[in-house]
């Protein structure tokens, strides 16, 4: 009978040891993160599932043309921030080409544009078109985030061609968070800026910003994110695919991650925690079909972890 309870016991372990390899080289999620705070709330989010799952999520912050570049050579396996029509270019080049997968949609409705303040509206500022009558109250700069962002070469393109009569105009590039605390100390003077604002992100709370019109051929109407993989990552790794195909996320949830980080000065991974505490049913979703790395069932995984 003891021998009988060690053969039971060497088999369930072997078991576990066959699940676990089951999909070899994908224990380790290779993930990446432009900077922007969106992203890193969403990398969060996942990161705390793949962890609860057994797996160890890597997250690299890398410029976005250097994030294609790593998702065609394999060095970077997943990108949740392909926000789209504002990287068209990468996806024609890329996605488009087969080199990179778009695998699913995460988050619909999305804006980014050209904002401004709102007393900057009321001045009369509503459309792209408005821009180079208060060029000089403008300097005629407008405020991009970090060189090689697609909504930057978007910009540059605009002031190439002299289209809304801007091609006098100069393009400042910084990261995030320099953009918003130039745009803070220009609203703290009721000055005249223009900049990148997109949502979701805590910045249409903090700030009393508008959306300017006529960008559409450059940003579109509206907008959508969309989750990247690696060619043949989903192939390699059903698993964690399926996990990623089932992740959608909504601008609420993102914007109460983004201003925890922002307003409690707290860490994303622990933003991200609260939040799935105070809202666990969304997991049942996310983790239908998904099995832990040594083959449990992950939903009652991850949720013990919180």
């Amino acid at each position: 009978m003891q021998r009988l309870s060690t053969g039971l016991l060497a088999g369930l372990l072997a078991l576990g040891c066959a699940a676990a390899q089951a999909e070899p080289g994908c224990e380790t999620v290779k993930m990446a993160d432009p900077g922007w705070s969106d992203i890193a709330a969403t990398n969060a989010l996942t990161g705390f599932v793949l962890e609860g799952m057994g797996y160890k999520p890597r997250v690299d912050t890398l410029a976005v043309p250097i994030i294609f570049g790593g998702l065609k050579d394999g060095q970077v396996d997943v990108f949740l921030g392909n926000w789209m029509p504002a990287q068209q270019g990468f996806y024609d080049k890329f996605v488009a080409s087969g080199e990179v997968t778009q695998l699913a949609k995460n988050l619909d409705g999305t804006e980014f544009t050209l904002a401004v303040p709102d007393y900057v509206w009321e001045a009369g500022v509503q459309d792209f078109a408005d821009l180079n009558r208060f060029a000089e109250r403008f300097g005629s700069k407008l405020y991009g985030i970090g060189a090689g962002a697609p909504a930057n070469l978007s910009l540059q393109e605009i002031i190439k061609k002299n289209d809304y009569d801007l091609g006098r105009w100069k393009l400042v590039e910084s990261s995030e968070q320099a953009m918003l605390a130039e745009v803070g100390r220009a609203v703290k003077r009721q000055r005249f800026v223009a900049f990148l604002g997109w949502t979701p992100h805590p910045m249409n709370v903090q700030l009393n910003m508008r959306y300017l019109k006529g960008g559409e051929k450059y940003f579109g109407a509206t907008g959508s994110v969309h989750t990247l993989t690696r060619k043949g990552y989903a192939q390699a790794c059903p698993n964690v695919a399926r996990l990623l195909n089932n992740l959608t996320f909504t601008q609420a949830m993102e914007n109460s991650i983004m201003a925890a980080v922002a307003n409690d000065k707290t860490s994303n991974g622990a933003a991200a925690k609260a939040w799935l505490q105070a809202n666990p049913a969304v997991l049942d979703a996310w983790l239908e079909g998904v099995k832990t790395l040594d083959g449990q069932e992950a939903l009652a995984a991850v949720k013990a972890r919180l």
